[in-house]
């Protein structure tokens, strides 16, 4: 019921009571005003987490880091180390593999000595969104800093004859290595690099540096160059440094036109602003001082990547080994892509908070698809190194575009998927196999063509429902139900008997020999750990399992304990297992979502470097699952906005999306120990489902919680509470427009009412209203391909163009605006108007004829649901 839309909070507010949780007259805790002062690049470089804590800019070419002699891989930094090798301009954060870390830079005094390194301890060591400093044990202080394709550093030498500094040319096996000493105060040179997890791509990287004070000498060592100053009257030298993966030309470039002067104080504040200018883009309120250092931190990491490639006059490196140029609206090009990983978090997180750089990005595939055949499957930089599984490009660009970033070209997009999906290429492995068994074979000759043929399988079906979604949101249905039935594929390697997925013989027997504790045929994982890996149909794997009481069973014995133990167990430090605890949300029982969640939160994810407890943060796709799990919701589906609840770690939330709407949080007694909710609006409505709709995602509202500490076992348990599944195969399908079905009655699942033109009339302005199903002309509607809801031949229509709630709905000419235009979500039932994002809606909830529909928040109530004709 919806009547008089007026929040609880607000009632009480008016008659003096105070709000649940809250003290009366308490006031709420005061937004984060300065997140990038609240980043500890430090949490992540330890335990595998592999993140690194230099300076860098959001998504920027530069990260100007140490490097320390065990190298973990991509951020070449470990926190157990005390010495450092250099400070190279370029890292992967968190990734598997070593890569990057190239044109390292060490200070020292006295002779040359190329293989020196100098201790430090983290007493002297300062790490900070956009800036990095450290007193060495020689001396030498060094301080960092950034701008998107430039460094800039300050070193104060000792009083000494002989200050060097030492360009450890060959470090991470680079090769073909030049260094040229242009003038006294320039060096330059590239090397080439790359070979990640062994991969034969590689790339080169080029750097022109300049310093505010004369070399006094040079030198070669093997495997590099080095540079002297003579500091006995100025202790320091500063220096500004180009990057670019095109030429010296275009690194020079590249630092001449971000960074003009010498000010170092002024560059690091320059940094600091631009991490703030993103990460106050999710303002929060209360949550203790660790909570809220791991969150921005969290949210500073899933932001590193992807990174540029193009420079500053956009041109770039090309997966043809050609320089191409940025064109269209396309502002930059963007490299380096763990598709497996960042599918699931970092695309939808990147899209909400920065949906410039995620239409970008996704233009940036679009772009590698045209010079390559195929979208990255994990890229480095501009070259495909085929590591892990699966088919994830697709994927990432549904999930920017389901979360707002749509300014790329989508057809291009949608061909180019239809394309992979179909046709053979480098990446969609096994594809000719799927398409004859319906399944990956994982015996004889099949699995050299693929890693791991059950895990693959899953990948591949949660990507089709991917591309399914993004072609239904364009339109085009052919396309979305051809790839939402291959989606369902998963079933065929579900073993009914034994309650997994289990890989699969070609003769159509199962593999013999299987233990779901086993990795065999999977990746990373065991079939405990990915049997609940059908993030777009979890009520189909339910019901397949045998129904939710052993789903349930399923989930609580899986996630009794998270941290991988005995491969019976899950890893939420890694990425098959993340999705599983919000899955309770769709078999009734959300509040062990909200339990379980709130516990890896604590155990997995401290405020301490020493004590980390995830893996490979894996180019920010572990730190984006813990930024949507405080903010309160979740992801779950590849390829839509739709979003799984589970509950805040603060008592405010505030997201500013794309197009300047809010989408707002607010739950007073939020607290560590509070992770239950009681009961809950949306947009002042009452809300008892365990998802927020799709739309708020892209259009905004407010979600009102009342926490509390013990289980409310009653909340969102229903069927119609569940988050949606898609079935396929003629079952439910992504939202997109309505299915062209021909011509009959929109029913309205409040009292059976139908769809109905006043009288009707033909005249411009006629009320659209519900009224008794009568079989009547007037309630003969089309549901046309277009979009549009046809009825005597003229168009559902928004009276005046309006977007807001209560804009009344009439019938008018048909004119092709997007007053004209709806959508239909099958798993909500609800006709949107893509213009305001709002539904159509019966006032009040009401039941009386004659009522004339109106435009209202979506919230899934039966006011807003409708069925199309059958």
């Amino acid at each position: 019921m919806k009547r008089w839309r007026i929040p609880l909070a607000t009632c009480l507010l008016v008659l003096g009571l105070a709000v649940p949780g809250t003290a009366a007259g308490a006031a709420s805790p005061a937004a984060v005003s300065d997140p990038a002062s609240l980043v500890n690049p430090l949490l992540g470089t330890s335990n595998g987490g592999n993140t690194f804590p230099g300076a860098d800019t959001p998504f920027g070419m530069v990260s100007w880091s140490p490097d320390t002699p065990s190298r973990p891989p991509g951020g070449d930094y470990a926190y157990s180390d005390n010495v450092v090798t250099g400070f190279s301009l370029n890292h992967i954060s968190g990734p598997g593999c070593g890569a990057m870390g190239d044109i390292p830079v060490l200070p020292t005094t006295g002779g040359i000595d190329g293989n020196a390194t100098v201790g430090f301890s983290h007493a002297n060591e300062t790490a900070s969104a956009g800036a990095y400093s450290v007193n060495l044990g020689n001396g030498v202080s060094t301080e960092l800093t950034a701008t998107a394709r430039s460094g800039m550093a300050r070193f104060t030498f000792p009083a000494t004859a002989q200050a060097n500094l030492l360009f450890k040319l060959s470090a991470d096996k680079a090769t073909n290595l030049h260094f040229n000493r242009v003038s006294s105060t320039e060096v330059s040179g590239s090397v080439d690099a790359g070979l990640f997890c062994a991969s034969a791509p590689s790339y080169t990287a080029y750097f022109d540096m300049v310093f505010d004070q004369p070399m006094t000498g040079s030198s070669t060592f093997s495997g590099g160059d080095a540079v002297t100053f003579n500091t006995t009257g100025n202790r320091v030298v500063q220096a500004k440094v180009g990057l670019s993966y095109v030429s010296i030309a275009g690194a020079s470039a590249n630092r001449a036109a971000e960074n003009t002067g010498w000010d170092f104080n002024g560059t690091r504040t320059a940094a600091h602003n631009a991490w703030n200018t993103v990460l106050g883009k999710i303002a929060v309120s209360g949550g203790t001082g660790d909570q809220q250092k791991v969150f921005y931190t969290s949210l500073y990491h899933a932001l590193l990547h992807p990174n540029l490639l193009s420079d500053s006059d956009g041109r770039y490196w090309g997966f043809d080994h050609q320089v191409h140029t940025v064109a269209g609206a396309q502002k930059a090009q963007y490299g380096t892509y763990s598709g497996w990983d960042i599918y699931r978090t970092q695309a939808q997180l990147e899209a909400l908070v920065a949906p410039q750089q995620a239409s970008d990005s996704a233009q940036s595939l679009v772009n590698d698809y045209a010079q390559a055949g195929f979208f990255p499957k994990w890229s480095l930089n501009s070259a495909e190194t085929q590591v892990m599984n699966g088919d994830p490009g697709p994927a990432i660009i549904a999930d920017y575009y389901a979360f707002g970033a749509r300014g790329f070209d989508t057809a291009a997009a949608k061909a180019d998927m239809v394309k992979e999906g179909t046709t053979a290429n480098a990446i969609r492995m096994g594809l000719d196999l799927q398409t004859k068994y319906g399944y990956l074979p994982s015996d004889g000759a099949y699995p050299k063509d693929f890693y791991g043929s059950a895990a693959t399988l899953l990948e591949y079906s949660a990507q089709d429902f991917a591309t399914s979604a993004f072609a239904g949101a364009l339109g085009d249905t052919t396309t979305r139900d051809q790839f939402a039935n291959r989606a369902q594929d998963w079933k065929n390697i579900f073993n009914t008997a034994s309650g997994f997925i289990q890989p699969k013989l070609a003769g159509g027997g199962w593999k013999p020999g299987f233990s779901a504790t086993s990795s065999d045929q999977f990746v990373e994982g065991t079939s405990w750990q990915y049997t609940g890996a059908v993030p777009h149909n979890i009520r189909g794997l339910a019901d397949a399992m045998g129904g939710n009481t052993k789903y349930a069973a399923y989930l609580d014995s899986v996630l009794s304990d998270f941290h991988g133990s005995g491969g019976s167990h899950a890893d939420l430090g890694n990425e098959p297992s993340i999705e599983l605890p919000w899955e309770y949300d769709y078999i009734g029982q959300p509040w062990k979502t909200q339990k379980t969640v709130r516990q890896v939160q604590d155990q997995l994810w401290p405020n301490n470097p020493a004590n980390w407890g995830v893996g490979n943060d894996d180019l920010g796709t572990m730190s984006a699952w813990y930024v949507f799990s405080a903010l309160g919701f979740y992801p779950e589906t590849p390829g839509t906005s739709d979003l799984a609840l589970g509950s805040p770690l603060f008592t405010s939330v505030d997201v500013t999306l794309g197009n300047g709407a809010h989408l707002s949080v607010n739950a007073p007694a939020a607290a560590d120990n509070a992770p239950y909710i009681q009961s809950a609006t949306l947009n002042g409505a009452t809300w008892n489902n365990a998802y927020l709709p799709a739309s708020l995602a892209t259009t905004g509202g407010t979600l009102n919680l009342t926490l509390g500490t013990t289980a409310n076992t009653t909340w969102a348990t229903t069927p119609t509470s569940a988050p949606p599944s898609y079935n396929g195969n003629g079952g439910a399908k992504p939202p997109g427009p309505p299915i062209s079905t021909g011509t009959g009655p929109i029913t309205s699942d409040n009292a059976g009412k139908c769809l109905d033109d006043n009288a009707g009339s033909t005249a411009d302005g006629s009320h659209i209203q519900i009224w008794s199903c009568n079989g009547s002309a007037a309630q003969q509607v089309t549901v046309s391909g277009d979009g549009t809801l046809r009825i005597l031949g003229h168009c559902v229509d928004v009276s005046s163009g309006g977007t807001g709630n209560n804009t009344l709905i009439q019938l008018w000419g048909c004119d092709g605006t997007g007053s004209q235009t709806w959508t239909y979500n099958s798993g909500t039932k609800a006709l949107v108007n893509p213009q305001s994002g709002r539904c159509l809606d019966i006032p009040n909830s009401s039941t009386t004829d004659g009522t004339q529909l109106q435009l209202f928040d979506c919230n899934g109530t039966n006011a807003q649901r409708w069925n199309l004709p059958s």
